[in-house]
């Protein structure tokens, strides 16, 4: 779900090398302070089970099982079942504020490409987003945080979300009455692999992520033999057409200076050579770096497809369906900064980087209601010998919903546990 930055912000750091099979859990600092070993050796457990067994989004009955028995183990009340598949563990240590740590349980219809030796059991389906290391990052944060109550006052709340990927998740868990039931939270945080160097962090100064909205679209033709084209009216012509006058809507009726990206990622009409069909679908997507931006061009895309439908003779107006939006993604310009500033004081400022935004989205923005603070940040995923073997190919590092996205956890998980539970302890003393 995210883009890499540029060049120079990614050589910002020394990670560790890449695990080439199930590593060994190691007590190795990331900054000033260590992950203790049995942390992360459970962490770890979890995040080779889940990156073996994923799940759908809307589907992830065994991923949440495992995630909510993990933060059962280390003392949390846990509740299943909100929103669809969403688990929410509770534990509170006295008066203070409400914290809500957020991973996601889905994973992507992706087939593994990795070669890993605990790559995905399951055909046409893989952790290629980075899930598995969010939860497993948030359940080892959770056990650092539950076996040092005297370094934080408050409730944690930490919940994995489902069908984060549909963009459904967190407006369902919230429909549930996440916040009625297990309280408000004064600030939600979340974390996101990116293919930086394993080992850094890095925090954005405006957007994270872009503002998004999904389009489906059904073209009404008038199928019959393609031997008689005049007795017709042809909705794969149509189809084709939209989508080339729908590229016009970033370049000619989108300002240079707004961030927009349209993208048709799939057409569908017919079955045979010989035989014009009735129908054509497309499926649209469009992002924007911000809201306003976003409405635009949404407009603008519809205005078009039913346009090139009217141009064509269609017998039926076309149906345009929404079917997910998110708003851009503006974690709290308070809460980023002193987040950013306790991680710099334990990881070293060099490993602290700038993110400069991407037109990935998300639907983390849904949790900020009624005054609600986020805080949300990258996490290095890239080894050294994924650098190099990208610049000898001349190619891109594997990115986010890549067959070939293959974290470097020895490295990456450590690191997001520790940027978790800094993060978390930084702010229960913020909001006291």
């Amino acid at each position: 779900m995210t883009d890499a930055p540029n060049g120079d912000t990614l050589r910002a750091s020394t990670p560790a090398p890449e695990p080439d099979s199930a590593p060994e859990p190691e007590s190795a600092p990331v900054g000033p302070a260590a992950v203790p070993r049995e942390t992360l050796r459970a962490a770890l457990g979890l995040y080779l089970e889940l990156h073996a067994h994923p799940e759908l989004s809307g589907a992830e009955t065994g991923t949440a099982e495992r995630f909510a028995a993990h933060l059962e183990g280390d003392g949390a009340t846990v509740t299943r079942g909100i929103g669809g598949h969403g688990v929410v563990g509770v534990l509170r240590n006295g008066p203070g504020p409400t914290l809500l740590v957020r991973a996601e349980l889905d994973a992507l219809p992706i087939t593994e490409r990795t070669g890993l030796a605990y790559a995905s059991t399951v055909p046409g389906t893989m952790h290629a987003c980075g899930h598995d290391l969010h939860l497993a990052s948030a359940a080892g944060a959770f056990a650092l945080l539950a076996a040092e109550p005297d370094t934080w006052k408050g409730t944690l709340l930490v919940v994995g979300q489902p069908a984060e990927e549909t963009l459904e998740g967190a407006d369902a868990m919230l429909a549930d009455g996440l916040y009625e039931r297990f309280g408000t939270p004064d600030t939600v945080l979340a974390q996101h692999t990116a293919p930086l160097p394993a080992g850094t962090l890095a925090h954005g100064r405006g957007p994270m992520m872009a503002a998004s909205a999904a389009l489906d679209v059904v073209i009404h033709g008038r199928g019959g033999h393609a031997g008689t084209p005049q007795l017709t009216v042809d909705p794969v012509v149509t189809a084709a057409a939209t989508v080339m006058r729908l590229q016009t809507v970033v370049s000619r009726e989108t300002a240079p200076s707004d961030q927009v990206v349209l993208t048709v990622g799939s057409l569908r009409a017919g079955s045979r050579g010989n035989v014009v069909p009735d129908e054509a679908e497309l499926s649209v997507t469009v992002r924007a770096a911000t809201d306003q931006a976003l409405e635009r061009a949404v407009e603008a895309a519809t205005r078009i497809v039913r346009a090139e439908c009217a141009a064509s003779g269609c017998p039926e107006d076309p149906d345009v369906t929404l079917v997910s939006r998110s708003p851009a993604l503006l974690p709290d310009p308070a809460a980023t900064a002193a987040v950013r500033a306790a991680h710099e004081r334990e990881f070293g400022r060099h490993r602290v980087l700038d993110w400069p935004g991407s037109m990935a989205t998300e639907d983390f923005p849904r949790f900020a209601v009624g005054g609600v603070r986020t805080a949300y940040w990258m996490v290095g995923t890239t080894s050294p010998r994924q650098w190099r073997a990208a610049h000898s190919a001349a190619r891109p590092v594997p990115p986010n919903h890549s067959a070939e996205f293959a974290p470097d956890v020895r490295t990456a998980l450590p690191a997001g546990i520790a940027a978790m539970a800094t993060a978390v302890r930084q702010l229960f003393k913020e909001t006291r």
